[in-house]
């Protein structure tokens, strides 16, 4: 009941103007109360700053860049990057949101706390960045521009599937409603501060969901340069992705360059290396996933735990349901359930040939509604020759790549892993290697229905040739080895990697070396991927 108690004066006291401000000066408060935490990086700020001081630089023509984010774990990574371009003698504002979530309500007293508690720990950074809280606590209700009433929605629309890991949702949701309340109150403040205080860049992580994906999308509309990032699996790695959203992973640009270097063979024995790893379920580098659960069993015996005969197989490898990755990745199908289902009913009468769906293991992690679900609601009893391999089934799901004539995906990376192989793969979604000259890309049903066809009357005949699978490797050696790009903190072990790059290190000419670049790359210069293949190519010829 005491909770209930505090709950409800939270929100009483949270309507009543500098209560929350009383509150955080009478009780001396180091930290809200909350979820909410920044005590990472406040134990490390004044040493921070200490670097910064020695190593301080002046720009000859100062750019003046926002760094905006929310959610805490963001704020003392985004804080971090902002620092650093503090250092190097730019106009630097850090705008935040002070949010320990984007799912759950929270009071405006805790909220306000919170906010405190944010000045407070980067009181000490006044002389480097200008500090800007972009919490609305009060609404305004003028009329807003139709694109940035879009912006809103689209954004809203992506949390409640991101968050619910669904496709479907219904807009009358308590969550979808909040994600649009909290959205259109941030939108309206940045909207109205961006036009009062012009960048020359924006730097935002993700930019797809969220706040984040808000200011993204505002930037964009208002023609400033923007910068989104991200980090995936690999340590001391991010991706980059300059006017453009960092989860669709567009690679346009290097694979205009990299298409035409072959691969070396050190590069293929990189790569190679890196797959057996991701097919024995072990940690490779600076990888820090696991990508299977059980050991490779072989062909024979995996075709006799599935019931597998010499008809041919069709793999079918699903994403996650609601998966950043996945969103508005849409081409011809109304979104990955629907073309899971059509694909389903389509081989119910191809008995000529057999379908294992292979659903993604990572829905372990998941609470959202599983792939699993839509094929049992479509056929609560499978036909003999259409199999359903779960998450948290130890098949892996190489031994099933081994087997497979066909390849069948929407955005997984698995996708580009069987044309490695040679197998002909249908691309339904719009993934980051689809139209790279080797895989088959339908833009409507009907040349999906028709290529599927095809596949099927002779799957050997539609094997990928020598030069097609060359080129897959070449793609994947490109993707996972050039495209992310060197940098000195991941954001998941961001304070183990920055005691031991600390700025110190970083603004050294040792560290500059390694790492300036991607920095610059963020501050809007343009990625230059001629140069970076040229140099690379150098540093290796000079290294034999």
């Amino acid at each position: 009941m005491q909770s209930g108690y505090k709950k409800i004066l939270s929100n009483i006291l949270g309507e009543i103007p500098l209560t929350a401000e009383f509150y955080f000066q009478l009780r001396n408060k180091r930290e809200p109360g909350t979820r909410y935490s920044l005590k990472n990086i406040q134990a490390r700020l004044p040493q921070m700053v200490a670097d910064i001081e020695k190593y301080k630089v002046k720009a000859k023509k100062p750019k003046k860049i926002l760094v905006f984010t929310s959610l805490h774990y963001w704020i003392e990574e985004a804080a971090t990057i902002a620092m650093y371009f503090a250092a190097k003698g730019q106009q630097v504002t850090f705008g935040y949101l002070p949010y320990a979530d984007w799912q759950n309500e929270i009071n405006k007293f805790d909220l306000r706390r919170q906010d405190l508690y944010t000045k407070k720990v980067f009181e000490n950074t006044s002389k480097l960045m200008k500090l800007v809280s972009f919490l609305p606590i009060y609404p305004s209700y003028k009329p807003i521009p139709e694109e940035l009433q879009q912006i809103i929605e689209t954004v809203s629309a992506f949390d409640t599937q991101y968050t619910l890991q669904v496709e479907d949702f219904d807009p009358e949701s308590p969550l979808y409603k909040m994600r649009l309340d909290r959205n259109e109150r941030f939108a309206r403040l940045f909207y109205t501060w961006i036009k009062n205080n012009p960048q020359d860049q924006i730097i935002i992580p993700n930019g797809t969901i969220q706040e984040m994906g808000v200011a993204y999308r505002i930037a964009k509309w208002l023609k400033i340069p923007v910068a989104t990032y991200e980090f995936g699996e690999q340590r001391k790695r991010i991706w980059i992705a300059q006017d453009r959203e960092v989860m669709r992973q567009e690679t346009d640009e290097l694979w205009e360059v990299r298409r035409n270097i072959p691969t070396n063979a050190e590069e293929i024995n990189k790569l190679r290396e890196m797959f057996v790893a991701r097919q024995r379920a072990d940690i490779w580098e600076n990888f820090t996933r696991r990508w299977q659960k059980g050991d490779r069993i072989g062909t024979e015996q995996i075709r006799t735990e599935l019931n597998l005969d010499e008809r041919p197989i069709v793999l079918l490898a699903t994403n996650v349901l609601g998966d950043s990755l996945t969103l508005g990745r849409q081409t011809f199908s109304r979104n990955m359930a629907e073309w899971l289902e059509r694909t389903v009913q389509y081989f119910v009468e191809r008995t000529d040939a057999q379908l294992v769906i292979r659903v993604h293991p990572g829905e372990q992690l998941t609470h959202g509604a599983s792939m699993v679900d839509v094929v049992k609601t479509l056929l609560p009893t499978l036909p003999p020759h259409i199999h359903l391999v779960t998450p948290t089934s130890s098949v892996n799901s190489y031994d099933l790549v081994d087997v497979a004539s066909v390849g069948l995906v929407y955005t997984t990376t698995m996708g580009l892993e069987m044309a490695m192989s040679g197998i002909p793969v249908v691309v339904a979604g719009q993934t980051h290697y689809r139209g790279r000259g080797f895989t088959i890309d339908p833009d409507t049903w009907v040349n999906y229905y028709k290529m599927l066809g095809g596949l099927l009357d002779d799957p050997e005949r539609m094997k990928l040739d020598e030069e097609r699978r060359k080129a897959a490797w070449n793609y994947a050696h490109s993707f996972f080895f050039e495209y992310p790009r060197p940098f000195p903190w991941h954001l998941v072990k961001m304070w183990d990697d920055y005691d031991k790059r600390p700025f110190s290190y970083l603004l050294s000419e040792e560290g500059q070396k390694e790492y300036a670049e991607s920095f610059d790359y963020l501050a809007g210069e343009k990625i230059n991927w001629q140069k970076i293949l040229a140099d690379k190519i150098q540093r290796s010829e000079s290294n034999e």
